[in-house]
């Protein structure tokens, strides 16, 4: 699981908005993630996504893919925080390594828990 914090940039509200309907939509045809929520505070101009994927080849192939919505996104915020929650592979750990020289980036192994998510058959 992927937690993100955006701040917003003064008047380009509607602009982050276009591209995030934009990115996810992108996303649900396309991408791996079997979880995208957006939530945006605009009183505070902040942003938070939460994805979940179900693996690390799933992260790189979004990194692949996503990078053109990446950055029509990153023209009206600035990302903050990323928060992962799992144990991704060494070549996701590279890619944060590099993210993590501009933002706090942090890594939390699983313990334990349960998903009620449905199989795809």
């Amino acid at each position: 699981m992927q937690l993100s914090t955006f701040d917003i940039t003064e008047g380009k509200l509607e602009a982050f908005k276009a591209s995030i309907e934009k990115s996810v939509t992108f996303t649900e045809e396309n991408g791996p993630q079997l979880l995208v929520e957006v939530y945006i505070d605009e009183e505070n101009m902040q942003a938070h996504s939460c994805q979940i994927q179900p693996d690390s080849e799933s992260i790189l192939a979004h990194w692949d893919m996503s990078e053109p919505y990446i950055d029509d996104v990153m023209e009206a915020c600035t990302m903050k925080r990323l928060d992962i929650y799992g144990q991704p592979n060494d070549e996701v750990m590279a890619g944060l390594e590099e993210l993590a020289e501009k933002i706090p980036v942090t890594v939390t192994p699983h313990f334990t828990g349960f998903s009620r998510f449905q199989t795809q058959i």
